[in-house]
């Protein structure tokens, strides 16, 4: 697909070039403004990204699902960003199937009876107490950025057992009748992901409807040996890739008209195509980083082969490389785009508050660098990473 056409240059995958992923990428268009209003992306809209594909991806064969390698996968959440940021956060979600898999194979079968397409949003964080009592665990409190959450079909919160060895917080699963969500996301990027507060009081929860998240998995394909966390922090930055690549594709289409004072067309100026060219080297080096490494680290665990530290610490630097290059990409787009961009309704706008918002995450945030560092020079990273 060339820079100039109206639809950003994405490489598809075969799930990318499917009718029903066709026709959900145009609604995701139609409808972007709605999510931004709402704050949220409406029930029926996942409906449609069932039907594209996105939340069997990592449902497990034996249920049912595709358990797609991660690339494919992140591609189509890259293809959905580049139409609209909050769509593809939520959308991202359909990788969940992974941290699903830490639950025994009964409380799979029984999630899956009905079929592989599962939503799954989470609120984790704080973690609260959940003690034991007789059928489970209680479950109370209050957690906060739960994506998705108003799209849902299960919900997790995380929960501290306080029993001797538990070690890692829990994730406790959820029908969305059992969960307030208390709407309160307001934020200036990614409006449209409707990441509101989750309240629980006193549902008791089955221990078999509760993982560690990143915890061994009960399902033996491929896909659940991948680095699960790893995992989690890419589909997020993904969301960088195709945002910054909608926002360069907008300014090299642009670059063939004038500034409102008529002087000569941007694409006549020198800061302008060494900004774009810049721009482009720098967007498709950290793409090319980003699924370099995930290939190979799905190629070694489908042969059998452990992710090890090393790989799976270059997940992580790539993943937070990709979103904060993201960032920057789409930062120097609006920069091009000159007077025309301040406008409240221009595109760029959107894209530079989407954009802004990913690197804040606490998966790709600075510090993942100096675990990377560390790793690289065979010394021992910070508890917990990577």
């Amino acid at each position: 697909m060339a820079a100039g056409a109206d639809s950003p240059t994405v490489p598809e995958s075969a799930e990318c070039a499917s009718p029903e992923f066709a026709a959900m990428l145009a609604e995701v268009a139609r409808r972007s403004a709605e999510f931004t209003e709402k704050r949220h992306v409406p029930k029926d809209m996942v409906a449609e990204f069932k039907k594209a594909g996105i939340y069997r991806a990592s449902t497990p064969r034996r249920f049912g699902g595709d358990a797609l390698p991660p690339a494919r996968f992140l591609a189509m959440i890259e293809r959905i960003s580049a139409v609209d940021g909050s769509a593809g956060w939520v959308a991202s979600f359909g990788f969940s199937g992974v941290y699903l898999a830490a639950l025994p194979l009964d409380t799979l079968a029984g999630l899956y009876a009905d079929g592989p397409d599962l939503a799954f949003a989470g609120g984790l964080f704080p973690v609260q107490p959940a003690g034991r009592v007789p059928g489970g665990f209680e479950v109370s409190g209050r957690w906060r950025f739960a994506s998705g959450c108003l799209g849902a079909d299960l919900i997790g919160v995380g929960i501290g057992t306080g029993e001797p060895g538990a070690g890692r917080p829990r994730t406790a699963v959820l029908d969305p009748g059992q969960v307030r969500v208390v709407e309160n996301w307001d934020a200036v990027g990614m409006e449209g992901t409707g990441s509101h507060d989750l309240a629980v009081d006193g549902v008791v929860v089955p221990e078999e409807r509760t993982f560690v998240r990143g915890g061994a998995p009960s399902v033996d394909e491929p896909l659940y040996r991948y680095p699960t966390l790893a995992y989690a922090a890419q589909v997020l930055a993904v969301v960088n890739l195709g945002v910054a690549r909608a926002a360069l594709d907008q300014v090299i289409r642009e670059g063939g008209g004038t500034g409102v004072t008529g002087a000569p067309r941007l694409a006549g100026r020198a800061y302008y195509r060494m900004g774009v060219a810049k721009a482009e080297a720098r967007l498709r080096a950290a793409r090319a980083f980003f699924y370099e490494i995930t290939e190979e680290v799905y190629d070694a665990v489908a042969r059998g082969e452990e992710a090890g530290r090393e790989r799976t610490s270059l997940l992580r630097l790539a993943a937070t490389h990709a979103a904060r290059t993201g960032f920057d990409v789409v930062r120097t787009a609006y920069q091009l785009a000159g007077t025309g961009a301040a406008a409240s309704d221009h595109a760029l706008q959107r894209r530079l508050r989407d954009a802004s918002v990913v690197p804040l995450h606490a998966f790709l945030g600075e510090g993942i660098y100096d675990g990377a560092g560390a790793v690289l020079l065979g010394t021992d990273p910070f508890p917990g990473y990577p």
